[in-house]
C-alpha cells in the first residue's frame, strides 16, 4: 500500500519534523510506503497513491486531491469545518454543549464593530473570549475584561465571542478519538494562564474520561466527520475545540499510547 504524508511546506520547526517523522516510521512498520509531500510540491503534481493522510490545513489542495479519485483522511469537509472555529460552533450546535458564543459578522476591511463589541459583552457579560476563527495552539484566543479590549483585538480576520467558562480557567480534557472510539485522554492545566495547551505552558497527566465525555467526543467527531481527531472539552462537559489533526506526540509522551498506529489501521478500514 502507497501512501502520501501531505504536510505543510512552511511549518517546519522541530515539533513538526517530529511529528512528521513519527508518522513515517509508524507507516514502515505497519508496511506501508508513505511519501511526505509539501502542499508545495503537491500544488503543482498530479499525485498517484492509495491514500493521502492530510496533516495540514490546506483545504482547497485536499479538495483537488478528492476530485482526483484519492481518499483524503481526514476529509477536506471535516479539516474544513474544524478549522474555522465558526463552522465548528454551528456543525455542532444542538449536538453537544458548547460555551455561548456569538460570531462576528463579515466584514471586507477595517471597520468599526464597536456596536457588534457592546451589545456582545452585555450578553455575554465579561470577561469573554475572543477567539479569531482560525489558528491552532492556542494562539489568537484572548481574555478580554472590556469592549476596549474587544476591539483591541479585532482586524479584518474573522472571529467569535464566548462566555468565559471561569471554573474551567487554565484545565481542559484533550480525548483522541480513531474510528469512532475513544483512543486516549489527558488532562491538561495551566496554572499562569486561561489556555491549558501545552504549548502555552500547560503541563498534562493521563485521564480516564467520564462516559458523558466520552460521548461529547465521539458525537463531536461523528457530527464533524472525522476519521480521527482530538477533542477539547471544557469542565462541565463543554465541548472547546476539535482538531482535524491534533499533535499526537503530546498525548503519546504523556499516555504511552501511540495514536500513528491507529490512524494506519483505521485508514485501511476505508479504502
Amino acid at each position: 500500500m502507497k501512501g502520501i504524508l501531505a504536510v505543510n511546506h512552511f511549518l517546519n520547526r522541530k515539533k513538526y519534523c517530529v511529528l512528521h517523522n513519527h508518522l513515517l516510521k509508524s507507516a514502515r512498520k505497519a508496511g506501508i510506503d508513505l511519501a511526505l509531500k509539501t502542499n508545495l510540491e503537491l500544488s503543482t503534481e498530479n499525485s498517484e497513491a492509495d491514500f493521502v493522510l492530510f496533516w495540514d490545513k490546506d483545504i482547497n489542495l485536499a479538495n483537488r486531491m478528492e476530485k482526483e479519485g484519492l481518499p483524503v483522511f481526514n476529509s477536506s469537509k471535516s479539516i474544513e469545518l474544524c478549522d474555522d472555529k465558526a463552522k465548528t460552533y454551528i456543525e455542532l450546535l444542538g449536538k453537544v454543549r458548547q460555551p455561548e458564543t456569538i460570531i462576528a459578522p463579515k466584514i471586507y476591511f477595517k471597520s468599526d464593530l464597536e456596536p457588534f463589541a457592546e451589545k456582545a459583552g452585555e450578553i455575554l457579560g465579561y470577561p469573554l473570549v475572543f477567539k479569531e476563527c482560525f489558528g491552532s495552539f492556542g494562539e489568537q484566543v484572548f481574555l478580554c475584561r472590556s469592549k476596549p479590549d474587544i476591539l483591541s483585538h479585532i482586524s479584518t480576520r474573522p472571529f467569535l465571542l464566548q462566555k468565559f467558562i471561569g471554573e474551567s480557567a487554565g484545565h481542559d480534557i484533550r480525548i483522541e478519538v480513531v474510528g469512532g472510539k475513544v483512543a486516549a485522554a489527558m488532562e491538561r492545566q495551566n496554572k499562569n494562564d486561561f489556555r491549558a495547551n501545552i504549548t502555552n505552558g500547560g503541563t498534562a497527566k493521563p485521564y480516564t474520561p467520564t462516559s458523558d465525555e466520552e460521548k461529547t467526543a465521539l458525537t463531536a467527531c461523528r457530527e464533524l466527520g472525522l476519521n480521527f481527531g482530538g477533542i477539547d472539552i471544557l469542565d462541565g462537559n463543554i465541548f472547546c475545540e476539535a482538531n482535524s489533526n491534533a499533535h499526537i506526540i503530546n498525548i503519546m509522551e504523556c499516555t504511552g499510547v501511540d495514536i500513528a498506529p491507529l490512524i494506519f489501521e483505521e485508514i485501511r478500514k476505508n479504502i
